[in-house]
């Protein structure tokens, strides 16, 4: 229902009512230009896309806080997003009604950003804020998205250099022999920390021992702020796998069992939705026989980084790359090193280790030589039988 009519001071007053039944109403100095209102809200309606005036006033942090607590994310992801919008987003957008929030706002914003954080950061973080200005738009809060259109730092990521055999050896002699064995683990199979702080002796592949023993991967430690450390499921569903277990991971592991026994203990275990106590044997533990926490890790393998005169910001990560260069310089195709390494996609395997691969210059030259450069009664055309 909508109408328009002329107010006692000249002005032309145009109204209409929405689904709820509240009335809206604007005064224009023409009657063309309320009739041109009153003409793009029956379009935006009838579109779809009709978005109430008083729809945007509540604050991004009012919504962005519903929006948080509804999202389906692992416990680890959920504290990310909380700490993001907590650190980055809320000082500048948190009081600020979401229809105020302009995609000049928006770009300021990201600017202020790039000058005190990694590209990859500010782009995690846009990522997040857009999530948000999205979900708004669904539910007609906003007609458009202000971060639509904002340019982001360029990512210059250098490629990935691997540590060199000696380098890895170098790190497992300067590492306490309590934690040694990890050294190795990482380096033969590519697990991520949290898998191999994760890793039980049903697991490992040495319980029983076969002729061809197989590591499972199929969770991690998670740790998250102010919650005791539990086994949840791998990063993501392509991460489950089996890892052929070299001889050379067997042995560090046997070795490292044998040094320090390990003991069942009760461990709080998450997955689909389900929480659950299991006795487990985890097969690496502090010294009090406790799972091992990444900011006590640190204190121990920074020291062995410096120790071993590896480049500093060395991290535990590196051996996962160590391990697929090592697949790689063996001839390994990109979809074993992707399944290898539990890597969602061959293109996210080849986005980061595509440069490890031998390039094909040698061949083509070779290939061309072996026909062009050849005498050429030697050279058998495709017109003979072969």
């Amino acid at each position: 229902m909508a109408s328009i009519a002329r107010r006692p001071n000249g002005k032309w007053r145009a109204r209409y009512r929405d689904d709820s039944g509240r009335e809206h109403a604007r005064h224009f100095d023409r009657k063309v230009d309320a009739q041109r209102w009153l003409d793009e809200v029956t379009a935006s309606v009838v579109t779809g896309q009709y978005v109430a005036p008083d729809a945007g006033r509540v604050t991004f942090r009012e919504y962005a806080e519903g929006w948080r607590e509804a999202q389906v994310h692992r416990p680890t992801s959920a504290a990310k997003t909380e700490s993001l919008l907590r650190i980055h987003a809320y000082p500048t957008f948190g009081a600020m009604p979401l229809r105020s929030i302009l995609p000049s706002h928006v770009q300021a914003w990201v600017k202020g950003l790039t000058e005190r954080l990694a590209p990859s950061t500010v782009a995690v973080t846009h990522g997040v804020v857009a999530s948000v200005f999205k979900a708004a738009v669904r539910d007609r809060r906003i007609a458009s998205s202000p971060c639509e259109g904002t340019k982001l730092p360029e990512d210059h990521r250098e490629p990935i250099v691997p540590l060199t055999v000696d380098q890895v050896r170098a790190l497992e002699a300067a590492m306490p022999s309590r934690y040694r064995a990890l050294v190795t683990l990482g380096a033969a199979t590519g697990l991520r920390q949290g898998e191999a702080f994760g890793l039980t002796v049903d697991r490992s592949g040495l319980r029983p021992l076969s002729r061809r023993p197989m590591l499972g991967v199929d969770r991690q430690l998670v740790l998250v702020s102010g919650e005791a450390p539990y086994l949840g499921p791998p990063k993501r569903r392509a991460s489950r796998r089996q890892l052929p277990l070299p001889q050379v991971a067997a042995d560090a592991l046997a070795a490292h069992l044998a040094a320090y026994p390990p003991f069942p203990r009760e461990v709080v275990c998450r997955d689909a939705g389900r929480t659950w106590t299991e006795s487990v044997e985890l097969v690496f533990t502090t010294e009090r026989g406790t799972p091992v926490r990444r900011n006590k890790f640190s204190t121990i393998w920074r020291p062995a980084v410096e120790a071993a005169g590896l480049p500093q910001g060395t991290t535990f990560h590196d051996l996962r790359h160590f391990y697929a260069s090592l697949l790689i310089a063996h001839g390994e195709s990109v979809k074993v090193v992707q399944a290898r390494l539990g890597h969602a996609t061959a293109a996210e395997t080849l986005d980061t280790y595509a440069h490890l691969w031998p390039d094909s210059e040698d061949r083509t030259r070779a290939a061309v030589d072996s026909v062009l450069g050849a005498p050429a009664d030697s050279v058998r055309t495709a017109e003979e039988p072969v």
